[in-house]
């Protein structure tokens, strides 16, 4: 198969199961196929349309070399939150124990654990909510999770490649409470925009998501690719009728609306699987 003939399709190992859309064999994940890119569809590399270019290449004398499969990473979504919680809840249940040999057990069963402790075990429920929701996107995009920023303790929740750009993406589960933005200033004093989460001013952090852009696209180093931020609320008290907004460039939505615009957005001229490598070799694993 020519990429000039074909150049909407691409050869590649499917991340999700599919059916082919021309003999209706199952495909599982893992397993080889031919992704259409204008009707995202999946058909088996051994169907027809496929031993056609085949025949193609055959009568020209053209061959091409089989571009590489990219290695994708198995990510844990909200495993470094997790890890931090358990840590300090064990951490907590043996000073417990230690300083109240007999009581100790009683103690644990009537109190909960501290709030900054329940913190990170709802950041690590949050992070697995969204990747579970993430599985909805197009196969030909390519998703990391919870990936280390080099040189400090920060994490990247998760970040989307796509064919129209990068998105950085910090999972928020703010259960029950509304994002809002205020705007304050204006005509006789500067405009000054601020995320107010429950009431209470969470600016900080629209200000975590913009390091993590600024890192991304230094890493990317490519001015033509698009690299968006967004703080993606689960379980927050949305409005019937919009609610998302934008606080200094970053995007402030839901799951559902947030997978909807990867997905919509208008392709460009990007290679997804080499933009792909070049972040999942600056920000590794966070193990």
């Amino acid at each position: 198969m020519t990429s000039e003939r074909l150049p909407a399709e691409k050869r590649m190992r499917l991340r999700y199961s599919g059916i082919c859309r021309l003999c209706s064999t199952p495909l599982p994940a893992g397993q080889h196929g031919i992704y259409e890119r204008e009707t995202k569809t999946v058909r088996c590399v051994q169907c027809p349309e496929t031993a056609v270019g085949a025949d193609i290449e055959a009568e020209t004398g053209t061959e091409t070399e089989p571009r590489p499969e990219p290695e994708i990473d198995i990510d844990v979504a909200g495993g470094s939150a997790r890890r931090e919680y358990e840590r300090r809840k064990t951490g907590r249940e043996q000073r417990i124990r230690a300083a109240h040999p007999k009581l100790g057990g009683l103690i644990l069963a009537l109190s909960d654990d501290p709030q900054s402790t329940r913190a990170w075990e709802r950041g690590a429920i949050g992070e697995e909510l969204l990747a579970e929701r993430l599985k909805d996107l197009p196969s030909d995009m390519r998703v990391l999770h919870d990936r280390r920023v080099p040189g400090s303790r920060a994490n990247i929740d998760h970040i989307v490649v796509s064919s129209a750009g990068v998105w950085v993406i910090d999972a928020k589960r703010y259960k029950g409470k509304r994002p809002e933005l205020r705007v304050e200033g204006g005509i006789l004093r500067p405009r000054v925009e601020s995320l107010r989460v429950g009431g209470r001013d969470q600016t900080k952090l629209v200000d975590g998501v913009q390091s993590q852009v600024e890192k991304v696209a230094g890493a990317v180093a490519d001015p033509d690719v698009v690299v968006r931020g967004v703080l993606c609320f689960l379980e927050a008290d949305w409005p019937l009728i919009g609610g998302d907004f934008t606080v200094r460039d970053i995007e402030v939505v839901w799951p559902r609306l947030l997978t909807k615009r990867i997905s919509a957005d208008a392709p460009a001229a990007i290679d997804v699987d080499a933009v792909y490598g070049r972040l999942r070799a600056v920000f590794p694993r966070n193990s």
